[in-house]
């Protein structure tokens, strides 16, 4: 992980296996790491939103998923474990304040913190099931239902969304070209309203009923 800023700061929910560690502060937009390089920190984000995506050769990137408040990311903890360069990317989403502690730290808190050890493994377990259950709805839930859950999902209190194709087919794993032909079909049919990098909502409810399954 590459620290940008190092801050005094510390939040009163830190684990209390991880005080006294460094915390850093990382803003919106910065790479955490990509493919290939050398896993030497273990981090545990307080605060922000980190999002870990796999790149294939010809550059088309699939999100495998994302690490929130109180959370560690499976990739680090996995090739810390096996000493593994990383083989996917990770940048961040929503500004990040995180603890991080170096290789022999993480090494030695794992061979004499039952806390520690509680707290990677309950994460690690945590994350894998999810990564199983993306791996589940990428195969065989329709992209319809998956595209209106996530229109739906990034609403927030108006029905304009500011998101890209590009964006939508990394999120869902699927070519760009498919979420334009559907947001081309939703289109036609009043569902939504397109825009330059934007997204307006016409028929929330049609659009509820995609995303379980109803036509």
């Amino acid at each position: 992980m590459n620290v940008l800023n190092e801050t005094d700061a510390r939040l009163d929910h830190i684990p209390d296996c991880l005080k006294g560690s460094t915390i850093v502060s990382l803003p919106k937009g910065t790479r955490v790491f990509q493919s290939g390089d050398v896993c030497e920190q273990f981090f545990y984000l307080l605060k922000g939103v980190v999002r870990v995506d796999l790149i294939s050769l010809s550059g088309k990137a699939i999100m495998l998923y994302r690490v929130g408040s109180d959370q560690t990311c499976v990739l680090n903890t996995s090739c810390l474990l096996s000493g593994n360069d990383y083989c996917a990317e990770a940048h961040i989403e929503e500004d990040v304040e995180a603890c991080i502690i170096s290789h022999s730290e993480f090494e030695a808190k794992l061979n004499h913190s039952a806390e520690f050890r509680r707290l990677v493994f309950l994460s690690f377990s945590e994350r894998l099931a999810s990564m199983m259950s993306k791996i589940e709805e990428v195969a065989f839930v329709p992209i319809d239902t998956r595209l209106a859950a996530r229109v739906l999902q990034l609403q927030n209190t108006s029905p304009t969304i500011k998101v890209t194709h590009d964006e939508l087919a990394t999120d869902l794993g699927t070519a760009r070209e498919v979420i334009s032909r559907k947001l081309a079909q939703w289109e036609k049919l009043g569902l939504i309203e397109r825009g330059r990098g934007i997204l307006k909502i016409l028929n929330e409810k049609k659009l509820q009923n995609l995303a379980i399954g109803e036509n």
